[in-house]
Order: structure tokens, then C-alpha cells, then sequence
């Protein structure tokens, strides 16, 4: 006989989720793409595609106007992937493409392009989620669900704490740190693992 999800499933459901988020760390979310990156990655485009009108018109090498022809029709999975800007750059001429604004405009996407989403906030948003879900389905379910779920998150909110002290106690004790580590030789793989995660996170 098949059984339906019961409302502890879905709320133990929502815990693994967290966990295995948390524990994978956050190089696999990304951040939605910001108007500046959107904007780089159209004029990502333009700038190819004037590099392979420029190779095609110089009569440049057979090879570097194959580059560059390859790389303008690259260049459109980027502003696919991304999205069209609201704004658009100038960008009908070398000048223009070239302008000190554009290069500004690539570095400051550039560093956007390598932030993630903090891990404990994605894990404290999916516990949020899970004590949303569970006060929804209500009955005692539901009451048990949002109570295991907030004493999860105070959990969570407990071991950041911890975390953030012991780093900082490193950072202010430097001759402590080896008796630190070897106070915490004997951690299972799985939590040398989990803190690794949260500290590089």
C-alpha cells in the first residue's frame, strides 16, 4: 500500500534539504544577475562582434578572423544566460565600446560574478520556508513540525556562534591555535566536513 507524504515528511524533507545545502556549500547557488552584469555580458557581445567586423575588414589572418567570428557567436549564450540589461551601454563604436566606463563596468561584474549566497542564510531562508509550510498544514502535525523546525534554527543560530568565536579566538591567540586543534582532534570527518563548509561559506 502507498503512503502519502505526512506533514512530519515534508518537514524532515525541508531539514535534509537544509542540511545537504549547508554541507555542499554554496559554490553551486548562484545570485541572480545584477543589472551591471547584464550589462557586461551584452556589451561582452558587442565587443566581439566589432572584433570580428574589425578582423574581417583589416583582412587580418584567416585564423584570428575565425577567433573572433567563434567568439561573437559564444559571446551570445552569455547575454542569453544572463538577460538583457534594462539599460544598454554605448557601444556602436570601438570608441565607445572602449570608453573607461566600460572597463569599470566589466570589473565591477567581474567581482559580483564571484560572490555566493551566504550558507546560513540559505539554510535559515529553507528553515524559514519549512515552519511557514508546516504552520500552514496546522493540527498537531504542523504544531510539532514548526516547533522541531524553530529548535533546528536556534540550533543552527547556536553553532554559527560558535564558529565565528572560534575563529576569532585564532585570530586573536595565535600561540593557542595548535592546543585548539588538538582539542578538537578527535571531531568525526563529518564535522570536521560541516565546519569546513560554514567557515569557507
Amino acid at each position: 500500500m502507498k503512503k502519502s507524504l505526512t506533514p512530519n515528511g515534508v518537514v524532515c524533507s525541508v531539514v535534509i534539504l537544509s542540511i545537504i545545502l549547508v554541507a555542499s556549500g554554496c559554490d553551486s547557488l548562484r545570485l541572480a544577475p545584477s543589472e551591471q552584469q547584464k550589462q557586461n555580458a551584452w556589451l561582452h557581445e558587442r565587443t566581439a562582434a566589432v572584433a570580428a567586423q574589425t578582423a574581417h575588414t583589416e583582412q587580418s589572418s584567416q585564423e584570428l578572423q575565425a577567433l573572433t567570428k567563434l567568439s561573437e557567436q559564444q559571446s551570445r549564450a552569455f547575454t542569453s544566460h544572463y538577460g538583457l540589461p534594462k539599460e544598454f551601454p554605448q557601444a556602436e563604436t570601438t570608441g565607445q565600446i572602449l570608453a573607461q566606463s566600460n572597463w569599470q563596468l566589466a570589473r565591477t561584474a567581474q567581482v559580483q560574478s564571484a560572490e555566493r549566497p551566504d550558507p546560513w542564510k540559505v539554510a535559515d531562508s529553507l528553515l524559514e520556508v519549512g515552519i511557514g509550510i508546516s504552520a500552514l498544514l496546522g493540527g498537531v502535525y504542523g504544531t510539532r513540525a514548526v516547533r522541531f523546525l524553530q529548535d533546528a534554527r536556534s540550533k543552527s543560530n547556536a553553532l554559527k556562534e560558535i564558529i565565528e568565536g572560534n575563529e576569532q579566538f585564532k585570530k586573536q591567540n595565535d600561540a593557542q591555535i595548535q592546543p585548539f586543534k588538538a582539542a578538537h582532534a578527535n571531531q568525526s570527518p563529518q564535522t570536521r566536513q560541516l565546519v569546513a563548509v560554514m567557515k569557507s561559506g
